[in-house]
């Protein structure tokens, strides 16, 4: 693993700067969310955006890696919901979907929002997160809260790469690791570093997808927190379990089944669970269509039988950090819908059935 130095970050940087993805480019919230082919009872949505709620930050971040770093891009945040304020983590990135990410945090209290003066809350201080730090998923567990995000790294050509051959699902240029950081007021965060290891990830892992019910709270079934790995892990679906959010095991577990949609799945976006006394989990995911176009769908499970799948539907949120409620409705938020070069968040809110 190349060790972090300003040298490599300014080189990432730079790489960054000169990113263009044309499918990434034109993805559109709306596409997924907007409108379902139809609505059983259990679905999430659809959803529609609330236009008082857009977050547009201002100025640049100083940077405290000094290499001039700059955003052009904000997108796959999480929300939570802290004495009555909304708290939006989000990624922020020198091009639309580019590395060389950096995580911030804006503060809404009702009366606007308000960049965090301490951003970036989590930016690349370790070797494994030298390319970039992206897509929180944050939850309040345990007395406390939990960011768990994606540390970039080069793989190519690594001792890593040798030591953790992945066939199934092959990593040859970029590592993916799933991160954790420790807060106890959502402003100040303590990073304790993998959360997946490297015999499970197989260097590139994705999800960290922990049941939160719509308070940003995560949910034990069975006594024990769940996480559902999706992308990666040498092609093989992964669920942790966890007691105290910190410390987790891996085991196989194949809890989709896509064949009725004809579709192949990229990532689990989130599971959620819509009150403490419910017993339906509901996974919101992003595939591959019969099409081979990008799409949403929901799977609906038993909390008392978590990866038993009862049900698929068409459409979905991809809320890659979980659904909030938010006086009383499940909202979320995302910045793909922004203009190019603009910095905007959006959010969105179930339509009422």
């Amino acid at each position: 693993m190349i060790p972090l130095s300003p040298k490599e970050l300014a080189a990432a940087y730079s790489d960054a700067l000169a990113f263009d993805n044309p499918l990434t480019a034109v993805i559109s919230t709306d596409q997924f969310s907007a409108n379902y082919s139809s609505r059983p009872a259990w679905v999430l949505g659809p959803f529609t955006k609330d236009d008082s709620l857009t977050f547009r930050p201002t100025g640049q971040w100083n940077d405290p890696t000094g290499i001039g770093w700059t955003s052009s891009s904000i997108f796959n945040p999480s929300v939570i919901v802290k004495d009555s304020s909304l708290h939006l983590f989000y990624r922020a990135s020198p091009r639309k979907e580019s590395t060389a990410s950096r995580i911030g945090l804006a503060i809404n209290d009702g009366s606007g929002w308000t960049d965090y003066a301490g951003n970036p809350i989590i930016f690349p201080t370790r070797d494994n997160e030298l390319l970039s730090c992206e897509d929180p998923k944050v939850y309040a567990a345990e007395g406390r809260y939990f960011m768990f995000y994606n540390g970039i790294w080069a793989a190519a050509g690594s001792q890593e790469q040798s030591e953790y051959p992945s066939p199934g699902y092959p990593v040859e240029t970029l590592g993916c690791d799933i991160n954790v950081a420790v807060s106890d007021d959502l402003l100040h965060w303590e990073k304790l570093g993998l959360a997946v290891p490297y015999e499970v990830s197989r260097l590139w892992a994705k999800g960290a997808v922990i049941p939160r019910n719509p308070n940003g709270e995560a949910v034990k079934i069975d006594g024990q927190y769940l996480m559902y790995l999706s992308e990666g892990c040498n092609g093989i679906r992964y669920v942790g379990r966890s007691t105290d959010m910190t410390n987790w095991t891996f085991e196989p577990q194949n809890y989709l089944d896509l064949s009725e949609l004809g579709g192949t799945l990229y990532e689990v976006a989130c599971a959620v669970t819509e009150h403490d006394e419910s017993h339906d989990l509901v996974l919101d995911f992003f595939y591959s269509d019969e099409n081979g176009d990008f799409a949403a769908a929901q799977a609906l499970f038993s909390r008392d039988s978590p990866f038993t799948q009862r049900a698929l539907n068409r459409g979905g949120s991809l809320a890659w950090g979980g659904l909030t409620s938010l006086n009383g409705t499940l909202a979320f938020a995302q910045g793909w819908d922004s203009a190019p070069e603009t910095r905007e968040m959006f959010f969105y809110r179930a339509v009422a059935s």
